[in-house]
């Protein structure tokens, strides 16, 4: 066989999972969006030192489900959400603009959120409108659940 015929078939072998891989994306993140209510979230836990080097960000997808805040990984193929956060237990504290070594982590015009979910710190980036929207989805929790900051 000559050397032609073996490249082709290696380079086969690459890209077809590459192709499989990117149609998994896409089909995941269409099954993700069939319901409406999603937007482009980034997620960390509140780490100390991780916090001012910018780092400990994943990309991707919220999107509210019931009194349910759920994180999908961008680039993640899994029908799971990564994060579940309980609008019971999440309790906003406020906001900020991202660090400057934050900027190149996250969707670009993306506000930072900080936020506790039982005894642990979260943030969240997302847009100003998407925090008018999170902010709202707190608000409208069942009475007694105050879940924003006096």
């Amino acid at each position: 066989m000559p050397i032609w015929e073996w490249l082709a078939d290696g380079a086969a072998l690459l890209l077809v999972p590459l192709v499989v891989y990117a149609i998994a994306l896409v089909v995941r993140r269409r099954w993700v969006t069939r319901n409406g209510g999603t937007f482009e979230l980034s997620y960390r836990q509140d780490a100390g030192p991780e916090r001012s080097h910018g780092r400990g960000w994943v990309l991707g997808l919220g999107r509210y489900s019931g009194d349910t805040l759920e994180f999908f990984r961008i680039f993640s193929v899994l029908p799971r959400p990564m994060v579940v956060l309980d609008r019971a237990d999440l309790r906003y504290t406020g906001q900020r603009e991202p660090a400057r070594s934050e900027v190149h982590a996250l969707y670009a015009g993306h506000v930072i959120v900080s936020c506790r979910c039982a005894d642990t710190g979260v943030e969240l980036a997302m847009s100003a409108d998407a925090v008018t929207g999170l902010r709202s989805w707190l608000e409208a929790a069942p009475p007694g659940r105050g879940n924003l900051p006096v």
